[in-house]
């Protein structure tokens, strides 16, 4: 009898372990696929996934994943279609615009919220100058990157203030790089006077000496601008459900780790995007950008509109709610939320889906 009720305790224990702590409690499946391919790009922004994989998360839901950092938006839509990525982090106005184009591409999470804007060398900064005044680079070379939201915002402001795109005095003249790197590397040069900027480029600038022009949350139009997005192939999605609720499930829990615990989240960054930890703490903390999982499909498809309107879909327009799957993530947090159900934190991302989508 004894040997019986420790072998009863030895298969319960067994039982525990094999699954993820953070859905016990949970009616939840296995994931039908175990090793899984991120992509992201170099920015602070992405660092739910930098958290789950450095604080183990993924690998409690079961999931064997691996990180690969590309430089453009375009790679990692090109990667995902290859079946070379299973998700990715990619900026809503790509994701928008290459779904209006035909690729297959469903949305099903978010990354980042805001935390992108333009930035001036100090030089050219007029007299009198306050932040959030867009007519700052008239008359400038402004770097800036084609097919992001960093650009159609820069368009939205340009024609709200009523000013021209051109090379004239009284003019703002866009100059369009391949990436966000390259934009930004270009205010190295004589040519080139204002760039785009997202996290981690904001703090980099200024580190160099160069000014904000705005911030997109310190705008009112551009408040809770949805950027990067979880992106899957659609296909995908379908198939491994119980793979993308784990994974969903890690990014969950490595949010309500990056609200309680600063340095530690702070280091997992650093191990992935190379700037100083006080650069990092400004982008992730500084309060102009938040790293959130919600899908935010009511925001986005605010955004689509823009989008379209300004030419970026080359006039197409389509239905975006057939492309963003939000059930993912709703189950993944009431599977988390079934599991800490006195959990403020995510009691808060559960009441925001609701309103949210």
């Amino acid at each position: 009898m004894k040997l019986t009720l420790r072998a009863v305790i030895a298969i319960a224990i067994a039982a525990v372990l094999l699954v993820p702590s953070a859905v016990l409690g949970a009616e939840i499946l296995p994931p039908e696929k175990t090793a899984f391919q991120l992509g992201h790009l170099n920015s602070t922004a992405h660092l739910l996934g930098f958290v789950a994989a450095e604080e183990g998360f993924f690998k409690e839901e079961g999931l064997d994943v691996t990180l690969t950092q590309f430089a453009s938006a375009g790679e990692l839509v090109a990667g995902l279609e290859a079946g070379k990525l299973d998700a990715a982090f990619i900026g809503s106005v790509p994701t928008i615009t290459n779904q209006a184009n035909g690729h297959v591409i469903t949305v099903f999470g978010g990354a980042m919220t805001n935390g992108h804007g333009y930035v001036l060398k100090t030089e050219f900064v007029p007299e009198g100058f306050k932040e959030g005044d867009i007519t700052a680079l008239k008359g400038r070379n402004v770097a800036s990157v084609k097919n992001s939201v960093q650009d159609l915002e820069l368009l939205v402001l340009i024609d709200s203030a009523g000013l021209e795109i051109g090379e004239g005095e009284d003019q703002v003249n866009i100059v369009y790089f391949d990436s966000q790197k390259d934009a930004f590397n270009a205010l190295a040069g004589n040519q080139i006077d204002a760039a785009s900027v997202y996290s981690p480029y904001a703090s980099i600038a200024k580190a160099a000496g160069h000014t904000v022009v705005y911030y997109c949350n310190e705008i009112e139009l551009f408040e809770n601008q949805p950027c990067c997005r979880q992106v899957a192939p659609s296909a995908a999605l379908d198939e491994l459900p119980n793979t993308y609720a784990a994974f969903e499930r890690a990014l969950i829990r490595a949010y309500k780790f990056s609200q309680e615990s600063r340095e530690e989240t702070i280091a997992d960054v650093g191990k992935y995007i190379t700037i100083e930890p006080e650069a990092i703490e400004y982008e992730v903390y500084g309060g102009h950008a938040q790293s959130h999982p919600d899908p935010d499909r009511k925001a986005t498809v605010s955004l689509k509109e823009y989008t379209v309107e300004f030419g970026y879909t080359g006039g197409v327009d389509y239905d975006i709610t057939a492309l963003y799957d939000v059930d993912v993530y709703r189950l993944a947090v009431e599977q988390v939320n079934a599991a800490y159900p006195d959990d403020p934190i995510y009691q808060g991302l559960l009441e925001r889906y609701a309103a949210s989508n």
